[in-house]
């Protein structure tokens, strides 16, 4: 939370404990604060015991603007596809899901936003 309201954050890379705190949710929602997960190294570091019980879903469905990423590939075992494929099947996300975390993933981006925008419009449902 002190990072939104002190640091004025505009990015958040990972979050993972964001859901314990309903009123950090809530300005994490409100500001549309982009929360970049990565979902193979929450495995890896045990932050998570289980994909099919990894928060991306639920933050995705409450408004949540997350993307999915990698963290150190080589050392935790999967790009952004491996990852993106990983949590697509452990939490049977569909079409819908999937292109909303393609497009936050432009949103989020350090991107100009006119180069986000270009590439926004291309993704379709």
């Amino acid at each position: 939370r002190e990072s939104i309201e002190i640091l004025k954050v505009d990015r958040i890379d990972h979050g993972n404990k964001a859901m314990d705190d309903p009123e950090l949710v809530k300005m994490i929602v409100d500001k549309q604060i982009p929360l970049t997960l990565c979902p193979l190294s929450n495995i890896a570091l045990g932050n998570v015991k289980d994909l099919k019980h990894h928060t991306l879903k639920k933050k995705l469905d409450m408004g949540m603007l997350v993307s999915v990423n990698s963290d150190d590939p080589a050392y935790f075992g999967g790009y952004v596809n491996e990852n993106l494929f990983a949590v697509t099947k452990a939490l049977n996300l569909n079409k819908n899901d999937i292109v909303k975390l393609a497009k936050n993933s432009f949103i989020s981006s350090f991107l100009p936003e006119e180069k986000k925008e270009e590439y926004l419009k291309n993704i379709a449902l």
